[in-house]
């Protein structure tokens, strides 16, 4: 049972959102997050990272009982005795990501293309070289027929001539919703989801689960690909002060920043209430 007064549910964002720039993740943190749970409050690390970057994403929220992967398109219940469940795995077809793609460089030009293919531990992505990749070392540059030869998780796409704002509006104006989820999550580039795949309907998935309402979940953000988890839950939505402008004004409230604790702050003054 959860004290009066507190949400029934803890989803966060990791990256800019509770992890720091410098992709650590304070003691502080950690211990917060324990408390959360010694309240009796499940917590869900909710990413875009995919699976192949479960055991990190586990280091970085080690109090997660569940973790939203891949943007919703992987959910994991951690908290079985006998070891994770997948309780969703969807993949984007490879047809349908070639069409996509063909229509996008139609309308906008030559798009710089990645997918993300294998969930196996610490697996590369693969397609076009881009100096602006953070994570070079998880990347293997591979042929577009390649890339578009088997289903995926979700692939990324940029222009050189499109803020990454802009090539998502007008992907969106090309692509509907039942092909595929368009979304950015501060990378530079637009990432395609299978359709229906977003971080509420993931956490969805969770709720479900839990038997909780989304009026009773809390959550925490900092980039458009946390703007549906924003629409779906109901207790609080707060956004961290280094927000994207359409998550801050989303927001109900808005915290300090990653790089200040800014989750930790807001859950620690939520526990001493």
């Amino acid at each position: 049972m959860t004290r009066p007064g507190l949400p029934k549910l803890i989803a966060t964002d990791l990256d800019g959102t509770l992890v720091r720039s410098d992709e650590s993740v304070s003691a502080y943190t950690h211990e917060v997050l324990d408390r959360v749970r010694s309240a009796g409050i499940p917590v869900v690390g909710a990413t875009g990272r995919g699976p192949r970057l479960t055991e990190l994403t586990r280091n970085d929220i080690r109090a997660a009982d569940y973790l939203v992967l891949a943007g919703g398109g992987r959910v994991v219940d951690q908290s079985d005795p006998d070891g994770p469940v997948v309780l969703r795995d969807e993949r984007l077809p490879a047809e349908v990501l070639a069409t996509i793609v063909a229509d996008l460089e139609v309308a906008v030009g030559p798009l710089t293309v990645m997918v993300e293919a294998s969930d196996e531990h610490d697996a590369p992505l693969w397609g076009d070289y881009h100096p602006i990749w953070p994570y070079q070392d998880r990347f293997e540059t591979r042929s577009r027929a390649e890339c578009l030869s088997c289903d995926v998780i979700k692939a990324f796409a940029r222009t050189a001539d499109h803020h990454v704002d802009e090539l998502l509006a007008a992907a969106r104006e090309i692509v509907p919703p039942h092909v595929a989820t368009l979304t950015q999550a501060g990378l530079g580039f637009v990432e395609i989801c299978p359709p229906g795949v977003d971080k509420a309907t993931g956490l969805s998935v969770v709720a479900q689960a839990l038997g909780v309402d989304p009026a009773e979940v809390l959550v925490f953000g900092d980039m458009p690909n946390d703007l549906p988890m924003f629409a779906w839950a109901g207790w609080a939505r707060v956004a961290v002060s280094n927000a994207h402008s359409t998550v801050r004004a989303a927001a109900d409230e808005v915290t300090l920043r990653n790089d200040e604790d800014g989750v930790a702050v807001y859950l620690d003054r939520l526990l001493s209430r």
